[in-house]
């Protein structure tokens, strides 16, 4: 499903990835036990701000890209069926790299 929102200047439409509903002892967590997620995927990034001189700097995150951001950052929306997060770059504290392994 292709996301048609494009956010404006420097922010990102992040959808929250949740987190498990048990825990590594097996006790379920209900729904109000939850803490609010804080990594994501990114759907969508903005152009990037301007610089004095009027051009863009680049953003330093992709759409795809599996990122770590602060807590409650940014607004809650639901954007086609999905909850997401609109938010700053400066929001994001981490992208998540996956390590490939090569085999030697």
């Amino acid at each position: 499903m292709a996301l048609n929102l494009k956010p404006l200047g420097s922010r990102v439409v992040i959808e929250p990835i949740e987190q498990e509903d048990i825990t590594a002892g097996g006790i379920v967590l209900p729904e109000t036990a939850k803490e609010k997620p804080q990594q994501g995927l990114i759907l969508s990034i903005g152009p990037g701000d301007r610089n004095k001189a009027g051009e863009r700097i680049p953003m330093d995150v992709a759409a795809g890209n599996k990122v770590w951001f602060a807590k409650y950052s940014g607004s809650e929306i639901k954007w086609m069926a999905r909850n997401c997060s609109l938010c700053g770059e400066s929001d994001i504290l981490a992208i998540v790299e996956s390590k490939s392994k090569s085999k030697k």
